[in-house]
């Protein structure tokens, strides 16, 4: 009696193990495990090879578990009638070895499964001959887990829930830049241009002298847009490097090309573009070709890191 008892207990925390493990180990997601092993994660190195072979994994487990309930039932009937038995077997694999078990392994799943894969293989190479080839059929049908895909929404949203947290690594600064490198490929060149209204320029043919280079000065620009006759007919470019101690002469004689986009063009596209050409502004036009303003790489970087980029020059 003494001796059914005391195996009874043993067999029920066996019971727990499994279904612990079960949960703990399958609810583990396999391509995050990669990805922490990678990253130097010594639980999830341990994890993943037995953990990448989910089929085999689960039927172990499953299998293991089914056993050892089914010797449970049988033993209570030794010292109990059959519906005693049933409702004593029923009432401690259901709390002790369900409920407690998942509820806690679920929680510690990483660092517990990581302790526990020794056992697992033990009891997946003493099934084997009966899991392999079930787990074999689960291939077949099933193939391989499929990684999880994040759309852009959602992953803004993980960094933000990661970066409330109070053990997170993520600060604010982060967040906020991981939110506008994840934003900035939607947006277009009209939602961040200067409109051509508000364009500081200068015609192609201005003298260059000590009146000039003040009010270039005073505007504190790197790069000025050229225009003939009219605002909206930008020709070029000069940097204003290229002015300094330049006495005499015109603009026109310093005058570089500046690309041309779209209106509707995106950030990403946009980024790109002008890193391949070693371009830092570009002139806007609209659908039917009228230039409507221009963008700088520095509105590209102001929408990734989320915040306005301010020089010595610039007015709060």
């Amino acid at each position: 009696m003494i001796l059914s008892i005391i195996i009874t207990i043993g067999l029920v925390a066996l019971s727990a193990l499994f279904s612990g493990l079960t949960l703990g180990l399958m609810g583990l997601n396999v391509h995050d495990l990669k990805r922490k092993g990678d990253l130097g994660d010594k639980d999830a190195t341990t994890i993943y090879p037995v953990r990448k072979k989910g089929n085999l994994l689960l039927t172990t487990l499953l299998l293991g578990n089914v056993a050892v309930n089914t010797v449970i039932a049988v033993l209570l009937t030794s010292f109990a009638s059959g519906i005693t038995a049933s409702l004593i077997a029923t009432s401690l694999i259901f709390l002790f070895g369900e409920i407690i078990p998942q509820a806690i392994i679920s929680r510690y799943a990483l660092t517990f499964g990581a302790r526990m894969i020794p056992f697992v293989k033990v009891i997946r190479f003493m099934l084997y001959p009966i899991v392999f080839p079930l787990s074999l059929i689960l291939d077949h049908f099933l193939s391989d887990e499929l990684p999880t895909v994040y759309s852009h929404n959602e992953l803004i949203q993980i960094v933000a829930e990661h970066e409330d947290h109070p053990d997170s690594p993520i600060d604010v600064d982060e967040e906020r830049i991981l939110h506008g490198a994840l934003r900035f490929s939607h947006k277009t060149v009209s939602e961040i241009m200067t409109h051509i209204d508000q364009v500081f320029s200068c015609e192609v043919s201005s003298e260059i002298d000590n009146a000039l280079c003040e009010k270039i000065k005073s505007e504190g620009f790197s790069r000025i847009p050229l225009f003939y006759k009219e605002k909206n007919q930008i020709v070029g470019v000069v940097h204003v490097r290229d002015l300094v101690g330049v006495q005499g002469g015109t603009l026109e004689e310093y005058k570089e090309d500046c690309m041309t986009v779209s209106s509707g063009m995106k950030l990403d596209l946009l980024l790109n573009s002008m890193l391949r050409k070693h371009q830092h502004l570009a002139v806007v036009l609209d659908t039917v070709g009228e230039l409507v303003g221009i963008v700088a790489l520095e509105d590209i970087l102001e929408e990734v890191i989320g915040r306005e980029i301010l020089d010595e020059d610039d007015t709060v």
